[in-house]
Order: C-alpha cells, then sequence, then structure tokens
C-alpha cells in the first residue's frame, strides 16, 4: 500500500505565484468543485441540527437543553462515524487513483460493516442505560427528564446514520459528492417540515415538543439512508456495486484498512469525547449554560463549514495524488491547500463575529442565555482561524498521503493535557 511508504520527493519544480499557490489550473478544478460540493453537503447535514436547535430554542429553554445533552452523544457517535469514513477516504483514493475498483468496493464492505457495529453499541447503551448517561452531562433532573424522551426515539438514527455516512464517504473517495447534497437536502427539508408540524403542533399534527423533534430527525435519517442506497446499488457508473457485495463478510483488506483507520478513529473518538466533557463541565453550572453552549456551537459549526469541508477534499487530492504516483506535485498541492485553508479560516471567522448579535437575538432564550452565548461566539470567532487551518492540514493533507497517526496526536495532546483539565 503506497501510503505506508515513505519516498524521498523530487523537487517541486512547479511553478507557482505569490511564491505559494500552484498554476495548475486542474488543480483548481477538482479542489473547488469538490470543496463546493462537499460544503454543500456538510451544510445541509448541520441545517438539520441547526432545525432542531432553533425550533427547540423558540420553544422552550428546557426542552433545547435536553435536547443538547442527548446529542454530546450523537456527536461522539458522528465523530467515529467520520473517522471511519476517513478511513474509507484516505484509503480508497489511492486505489482510486491507481484505477482499482475491487479493492475499493472491499473496502467501502469494511468500513460499512464497522459503522454498523458503533451504531448499535451506542443504540444498546442509550436503549439501556439512559438515564446514567445524560447524567454525566449535568445533575439537573428536569434537563436529564426531558433529554430522556428525546434519547429514547432518537437512538433509532444511531443504526442508521453510520451505514449512510460510511457510504457517502465512500462516494467522496471516487469524487462523486453531489448525491450526498442531494441525500442532506431531502433530510433539511423533510426535518424542517415534520419539525415544524410536530414541535408546535402545526397543520393538525399532535405537539410534541422534544419527541416531535427527534421524531422529525429519525424520519430524516431513515430517506438520507434509502437514498444513497438507491444511488449506490442502482445509479452509481463508477462503483457498480452489488447488494451481496456490501453485505458479505469480506475482510481481505481489513488489515490495511484498520492501519490507516484505527488512529483516526481513535482521535476522532477522544475528541468527541473531549467536547462532550466540556460540555459536562458546563452543565453542572446551569441550564443556562447548556442552552447557552448549544447556540454557539451550532452557529460555529455552520459558519466553519468550508474550512472543515477542506479536510475531506484535501484528503481526496493528496490520496489521488499519491495513488496516481505524482510525488512531484505533492509539495506544490500542500503549500497551496495551505494558503487557502487559512484564507478560508480569516473570512470565516470575521463574518462569524459580524453576524452573532443578529443571529443569537432571532433565539427566543432568556436574555442571561443570550448574553452568554454572544461571549462564547466571540471567543469562537478568533480560534475558527486556526481550525480552519489546522483540521484540514492534519486531517486532509497529511492523513490522505498516508500519515493518518499525525492526526491523533495533534488533535488529543493538548485536549486532554491542558484543555480538559483546566476547563474543570
Amino acid at each position: 500500500m503506497k501510503s505506508a511508504n515513505y519516498v524521498q520527493l523530487p523537487p517541486d519544480r512547479d511553478e507557482k505565484f505569490l511564491g505559494i499557490f500552484t498554476r495548475n489550473k486542474s488543480f483548481y478544478h477538482t479542489f473547488f468543485r469538490l470543496l463546493v460540493i462537499i460544503s454543500l453537503q456538510q451544510l445541509a447535514s448541520l441545517t438539520v441540527n441547526l432545525a432542531d436547535n432553533f425550533m427547540l430554542g423558540t420553544y422552550t429553554e428546557l426542552a433545547l437543553s435536553g435536547a443538547t445533552l442527548v446529542n454530546q452523544i450523537q456527536f461522539i457517535l458522528q465523530q467515529i462515524a467520520a473517522g471511519i469514513g476517513m478511513g474509507i477516504v484516505v484509503l480508497a483514493s489511492q486505489y482510486w487513483g491507481q484505477n482499482r475498483i475491487e479493492p475499493i468496493k472491499k473496502i467501502i464492505n469494511v468500513g460499512v460493516k464497522l459503522g454498523l457495529l458503533v451504531g448499535i453499541i451506542f443504540f444498546i447503551v442509550s436503549k439501556l442505560f439512559p438515564h446514567a448517561v445524560l447524567s454525566l452531562f449535568t445533575s439537573d433532573e428536569s434537563v436529564i427528564a426531558e433529554g430522556m424522551r428525546y434519547l429514547n426515539v432518537v437512538c433509532w438514527t444511531y443504526l442508521i446514520f453510520p451505514v449512510s455516512n460510511s457510504l457517502m464517504y465512500a462516494l467522496q473517495s471516487v469524487e462523486t459528492a453531489t448525491i450526498g447534497t442531494i441525500m442532506s437536502l431531502s433530510t433539511i427539508v423533510i426535518n424542517i417540515s415534520l419539525n415544524y408540524c410536530l414541535v408546535y403542533g402545526n397543520f393538525g399534527a399532535p405537539e410534541l415538543g422534544v419527541v416531535g423533534a427527534a421524531v422529525a430527525t429519525l424520519i430524516s435519517r431513515t430517506v438520507e439512508l434509502v437514498i444513497i442506497l438507491i444511488y449506490v446499488l442502482a445509479i452509481d457508473k463508477k462503483l457498480k456495486m452489488k447488494l451481496m457485495e456490501l453485505l458479505r463478510f469480506d475482510f481481505s483488506y481489513l488489515q490495511d484498512y484498520i492501519k490507516v483507520a484505527a488512529p483516526v478513529v481513535l482521535s476522532a473518538a477522544l475528541w468527541g469525547v473531549a467536547q462532550a466533557a466540556q460540555t459536562a463541565v458546563l452543565g453542572h453550572i446551569s441550564a443556562t449554560v447548556i442552552a447557552a453552549n448549544s447556540i454557539a456551537v451550532i452557529i460555529f459549526q455552520i459558519f466553519a463549514v468550508i474550512g472543515m469541508s477542506c479536510a475531506n477534499v484535501g484528503s481526496v487530492v493528496m490520496g489521488k495524488t499519491v495513488g496516481v504516483g505524482q510525488f512531484d506535485k505533492v509539495i506544490s498541492y500542500s503549500k497551496t491547500m495551505q494558503g487557502i485553508f487559512l484564507i478560508l479560516g480569516v473570512i470565516s471567522g470575521a463574518l462569524l463575529f459580524i453576524c452573532k448579535d443578529f443571529i443569537v437575538g432571532m433565539y427566543s432564550v432568556s436574555e442571561e442565555t443570550k448574553t452568554m452565548a454572544i461571549q462564547f461566539i466571540t471567543v469562537l470567532s478568533i480560534t475558527t482561524v486556526g481550525t480552519c487551518y489546522e483540521y484540514p492540514v492534519q486531517s486532509g493533507i497529511i492523513a490522505g498521503g498516508g500519515y493518518t497517526k499525525y492526526a491523533a496526536w495533534a488533535d488529543n495532546l493538548f485536549m486532554w493535557i491542558w484543555t480538559i483539565p483546566s476547563a474543570f
């Protein structure tokens, strides 16, 4: 496997302007085409969370706080699922560069099975120990009770999301990303429509509050899975994958996959747990802090989505470049992408800072919650610059080239040695 071998790169002779950016037009065509598609896809996915966040925030602050606790479980699952997906991208994109389809299918098979296994574990724990899990984040019984109502329904999505997510990343590895955007856009329409009906009781629907938001999320995630399965099995012309190729137990590439994906999955899991730990610190202060943090984080994610999507794009570009053996372009592409990441980070941070007061003002929460959310976002608008550079460099450029262990170290050392202890 080429990603596991470290080679001496020849001198970089690619002609550049401003000393950094490559003049290779095909690079920009590939990079920005994928960036637009994947950013829209990620934005659509985040908008589903924003819809729950905003509508529950205009329903009651207690409902928002309860759902926020459950979303910490979902966030950890999403991080692990993203790690599994990035493992597929890093390995499969190199075979895509070599135009070898059969290994890609077997890698997808492994990734989907691991995603489903993780989802089953999260489902079982959430079903059997809901109070114990939510008690880790707060001691407020009223918030826990509301969270348990939400978790009882939304935990079924844990069996669905890792599978559809793995398939979405698999398609990205062969430069097919449009279907992911269509899938996510359908989720937005369904989720927002059902939220409007089921949370508030509009159009003759029952007023279910936080349970209504959970039902809307479950239905929209189910539709997501149906759409991507139909595309992968019946429409896609690159992989031409059959149902049995997806269902059978073929672990011939398991060792290669684990070698690449294990550091990414471990890093993502530890990062998810770290974020949940920070929420637990805030949750044991008050329900107001939980709500303010929930508002700030989802708004930050929306504004940083382009910078974060660069990780997926960078991984595909670097993986394909290494896979096809164009080592002379690696350094040039790396420098160019770093410049792009930094520019996008500055723009994202500035927009977040400018828009924070207007967006937070749309929530029907207490003035104390609004003030605290704005304070959180002010800090996040600064850190956005670093996040939009550092994350795609380590999880895109470096991991895409095959060195996935670096992301695991970089992501978690500072977080666990300094940030979490300092928060406590």
